[in-house]
């Protein structure tokens, strides 16, 4: 099917449309539209074109849904309903509570390709206990390999991918299997490689300052185009690709000082959007602000996000594992700062921040849903954004990365894994790049810069070597290889001690568990952790022996664990160093005389 070609140019006086191959392209004057729209010629699917406004160009269209020619070439028309789905009986599937596993395409997998993920791979995901899968950002970047933090062509799949179509047809795999798709969308700016957008009309403003240079147009004149491309763009992940939910990179730069808050906008958008739709739809907010009132619904004056990510459990958590205190883990590692994270969600909660200088967020009110927000122990950044992309499965104890697969899953919050952590993978995941010179050596050079002087070599023991993010070898380094287990004994360790806290899960999930059991950390002694809840993670990460009250039944033990004295009604718990064990307090009485190890 065709449909006319539009463009938003408010200013322009003359768009072109440039129909075909670059070399032998038909150009076709366009028509001024209402509110700064251009109409041209409908265009078969598979047409490549691109625009020239008042002369110049050529440039991508800005709504372009494929750039098979990279961010610099020609558009090329997709028509979405060209698909044939076979979800139709899928029900949905909302982001709160959901087992969350985010994934980069390019490095799970050796082609790095959607198609590549197949029923295989997805099945042995889901089997695992995972019920979404969150991709990191797809739209068209520079080169063919990079994070996608640097996008320009929003409303495309990136060609290195698959492209389109390539997407529809994961999600109905996913779909089919019962796994929840998210994606990673980037509005709070573009790269500076292949932006476009500023020779079409106002998507940028000099009004208010990101720490990427100029601010998306939210609030200045113009600023209608911008917030229309957003919101246009989220909806169409739901409509034309049955996504289940978007998460949306660092709203906290998204200045917009308007009577309506994009973000509000946006989630009454796609309210709206899920009753027509009849599935949930979700919004997850990566947020610094460390405020509930980005996960309050907009009737009560919030922002109305499904969820966002909670960084303060991650830094508590991970600060304390590993005993990392440099940088902003400057105010965690202690067991006060673990237990806060859990009551809490928010350490920074109105007090003060050493790494910010200042007095940061709010409280959360007991009564936000704790489903509200997405903790983990590692993702793209808390790894990629070390200085060597190590995982802290490459420095935990055994007992530790259990523990934190145990912390994280049975906590009260929405709990994601990044890949590979569900069986402990140990390569690293680093930072890369495929610019053009000259700003691939400026890259480097920055990326060299910025860990210079930065304590890494503490960190390390010894002086490091950053690696060269356009280097191809720290792309082919950062993958996977099968997506799957690595097959180690280690691997299979951490395998079965995963699908032990799954099955626990479940007793965290019934009504009331948390309002019976409330959330909380404390320690018998140094290293020898407790988490409170329906289901009690004891992790004994020092060198002696550790003995608890067994207060429920025994339901996963990693390492070396006994029973003493069920018989008797006043049983004890025994733990040796580097040893978790699992109590469901909200699940029937204790196991009698248990001895287990793994």
């Amino acid at each position: 099917m065709s449909a006319p070609v539009r463009v938003w140019a408010p200013a322009a006086s003359r768009v072109e449309v440039l129909v075909g191959p670059a070399d032998e392209a038909v150009v076709d004057v366009m028509h001024p539209d209402a509110d700064g729209w251009w109409e041209g010629p409908a265009l078969a699917d598979g047409t490549d074109y691109a625009f020239a406004v008042d002369g110049a160009g050529p440039f991508p269209d800005p709504r372009s849904a494929w750039q098979p020619y990279g961010v610099h070439g020609a558009s090329r028309v997709f028509d979405a309903r060209g698909f044939t789905w076979t979800d139709a009986s899928w029900a949905g599937r909302t982001a709160l509570g959901a087992v969350t596993y985010e994934l980069h395409v390019g490095t799970f997998t050796p082609r790095g390709t959607l198609d590549a993920i197949d029923d295989r791979q997805l099945r042995d995901l889901a089997s695992r206990g995972v019920e979404m899968i969150e991709l990191m950002p797809l739209a068209a970047f520079p080169g063919s390999r990079g994070w996608g933090y640097d996008g320009v062509a929003l409303y495309s799949v990136h060609d290195a991918y698959g492209g389109p179509a390539a997407l529809q047809r994961f999600v109905d795999r996913a779909h089919g299997i019962g796994l929840g798709v998210c994606l990673d969308m980037v509005y709070n700016h573009l790269g500076p490689d292949g932006n476009y957008l500023a020779q079409f009309g106002p998507y940028f403003t000099d009004a208010h300052e990101t720490p990427w240079g100029w601010a998306v147009n939210l609030d200045q004149d113009g600023a209608t185009g911008m917030r229309a491309f957003i919101v246009d763009n989220a909806t169409r992940w739901f409509e034309d690709f049955h996504l289940d939910a978007l998460r949306l990179d660092a709203v906290h730069a998204l200045v917009d000082d308007s009577e309506r808050h994009i973000l509000a906008e946006l989630a009454d958008t796609v309210e709206a959007l899920s009753d027509r739709l009849g599935r949930p739809l979700s919004l997850v907010a990566e947020s610094d602000l460390n405020d509930a009132a980005m996960v309050t619904p907009t009737a009560e004056g919030g922002l109305g996000m499904t969820a966002q990510w909670a960084d303060d459990v991650h830094h508590a958590l991970h600060a304390y594992l590993t005993g990392e205190t440099h940088g902003y883990y400057g105010d965690f590692g202690s067991i006060s700062a673990l237990d806060k994270a859990y009551r809490s969600v928010f350490v920074h909660d109105g007090g003060f921040s050493s790494f910010r200088g200042k007095d940061w967020g709010a409280p959360v009110p007991d009564s936000v849903d704790r489903h509200r927000f997405v903790v983990f122990a590692s993702n793209h950044d808390q790894v990629g954004n070390r200085a060597l992309g190590d995982r802290p499965a490459s420095r935990l104890s055994p007992g530790a990365q259990a523990a934190s697969l145990a912390l994280v899953l049975l906590s009260p919050f929405t709990p994601m894994l990044f890949m590979g952590e569900e069986y402990g993978e140990t390569r690293p995941f680093m930072f890369f790049t495929d610019h053009d010179e000259p700003l691939g050596s400026a890259v480097s050079e920055g990326r060299m810069h910025e860990f210079a002087g930065h304590g890494w070599e503490e960190l390390y023991g010894g002086s490091v070597s950053v690696p060269d993010p356009q280097d191809r070898q720290t792309f082919l380094r950062s993958k996977l290889g099968s997506g799957l287990a690595a097959g180690s004994a280690a691997n299979a360790r951490i395998e079965a001690w995963m699908a032990e806290v799954i099955t626990a899960r479940h007793v965290t999930l019934r009504d009331g568990a948390w309002e019976a059991h409330p959330a909380g950390a404390s320690e018998l002694a140094p290293r020898q952790l407790t988490m409170h809840g329906p289901v009690r993670v004891h992790a004994n990460l020092s060198a002696s022996s550790m003995e608890v009250p067994l207060e429920g039944r025994v339901v996963g033990v990693f390492g070396n664990v006994a029973v003493e004295g069920a018989e008797t009604g006043l049983g004890t718990l025994m733990l040796a160093p580097d040893a978790v064990a699992l109590v469901a307090v909200a699940d029937g009485p204790f196991v009698d005389g248990q001895t287990a190890s793994r």
